[in-house]
C-alpha cells in the first residue's frame, strides 16, 4: 500500500480479483431489486445486464438496481443502466440506489442522474416506486 495515496500498487501479475461482481435479485411487493456488489466493469457488466434484462422480462411494477455495495462503477456499467432504463419504457419504473464516490459521483458527473432516478438508499428508492 502506498502510504501517501492509500492505494495498493497494481501490476500486470496481480490476480484479477478486482473484477469480482455478485448480482442477486429479490422481490419487494411488485418491485424487483437487483442487488450488485463488487466491481462493475467491462468483464462484469454483461452479468449485470443479463440480470436486469431478466427482471424487466417479468414485467414488474418497478426495478431498482442497488449499487450500495459496489466498489467501482465503470462507464460500461453506466451504459447498461441507460439501456435498461430505455428498455423499461413508461410501463416499468426504473431507478438506481447509489451513494458515495464509487457510484453516485460518476452517475452525477456523466449526467446519468439527470436521465434516471438515483436514490441514496434502497428504502428511499422503494418509497418512490410506491408513489
Amino acid at each position: 500500500m502506498d502510504e501517501q495515496s492509500g492505494v495498493a500498487p497494481h501490476s500486470a501479475s496481480t490476480p484479477p480479483e478486482a473484477t469480482t461482481c455478485v448480482v442477486t435479485q429479490h422481490r419487494v411487493d411488485q418491485v424487483i431489486v437487483v442487488s450488485v456488489s463488487g466491481v462493475v466493469d467491462m468483464l462484469t457488466a454483461p452479468q449485470l445486464e443479463t440480470s436486469i434484462t431478466a427482471a424487466l422480462a417479468e414485467k414488474p411494477a418497478g426495478v431498482v438496481v442497488d449499487f450500495t455495495d459496489v466498489e467501482f462503477l465503470a462507464s460500461v456499467g453506466m451504459g447498461v443502466l441507460v439501456a435498461a432504463h430505455d428498455e423499461a419504457g413508461d410501463d416499468i419504473r426504473f431507478s438506481v440506489v447509489a451513494d458515495g464516490p464509487a457510484t453516485s459521483r460518476p452517475l452525477k458527473l456523466i449526467g446519468i442522474a439527470d436521465i434516471l432516478p438515483v436514490f441514496p438508499t434502497l428504502d428511499e428508492a422503494l418509497t418512490a416506486q410506491r408513489a
